[in-house]
């Protein structure tokens, strides 16, 4: 590369760092915070086996999972607004975001649960406690813990997941990369250069996701 490329690399890394600070990490937190908590509903409402709120549970599931991210975030940005509900573009990415991870991630801590032994959850009620004191002193403490490497997964796919924001124009990483590209026409350079950017960020997660794997053994 000459002089120039080096230059512009140069120029344009806080013009690409920047909006992934403000923008792709506060969406990806804020989505993944609020698809874990879906993703602990959905899973305890299997896990209960509740009739009917069971089946809303799988559909829900298997249309998420059924369906590409790209196609949700067209049809709640596009399409809403063809009935009469208009949401601006961060709203829409963040609740598209979440019930995406909440979908799959839901299959996680079920499966999570599910490996907890039996016997405790009998034991919780020989000495008295209900089944949702059971769940949140005994069970969802041991599940969480196994569930903790593919949900830390999850997170780190979230991160470069929020790229595809750009298509229903959410001002994130990727976004700022397009626009550099466009207007510099070296485009070969400047999506290395997003790429090198999301591998930082990913690679920061996959530090803390391995420290806090180590402090969990230690407890």
């Amino acid at each position: 590369m000459n002089e120039r490329v080096w230059q512009l690399l140069l120029d344009s890394f806080w013009q690409i760092l920047l909006p992934g600070i403000r923008v792709t990490i506060p969406l990806t937190l804020v989505s993944f915070s609020l698809g874990l908590v879906i993703a602990l509903l959905t899973a305890m409402v299997q896990v209960a086996n509740i009739p009917v709120l069971k089946q809303m549970a799988r559909i829900y599931v298997w249309i998420i999972r059924g369906t590409p991210l790209l196609v949700q975030l067209f049809l709640i940005f596009y399409g809403l607004p063809s009935v009469g509900i208009v949401l601006d573009a961060i709203s829409a990415a963040i609740i598209v975001f979440s019930f995406n991870t909440g979908a799959y991630a839901s299959e996680t801590v079920r499966a999570a649960i599910e490996a907890v032994p039996a016997g405790q959850l009998e034991a919780g009620y020989c000495v008295g406690m209900n089944y949702l004191q059971i769940m949140a002193r005994i069970v969802l403490p041991q599940a969480l813990r196994t569930a903790f490497p593919p949900l830390s997964n999850s997170l780190i796919g979230l991160v470069k997941d929020t790229s595809l924001a750009a298509n229903i124009t959410v001002a994130e990483m990727f976004m700022s990369g397009q626009r550099i590209a466009a207007r510099s026409l070296e485009v070969m350079a400047i999506y290395c250069e997003v790429a090198f950017v999301y591998l930082l960020f990913c690679t920061v997660l996959t530090k803390l996701q391995s420290y806090c794997e180590k402090r969990m053994k230690i407890y």
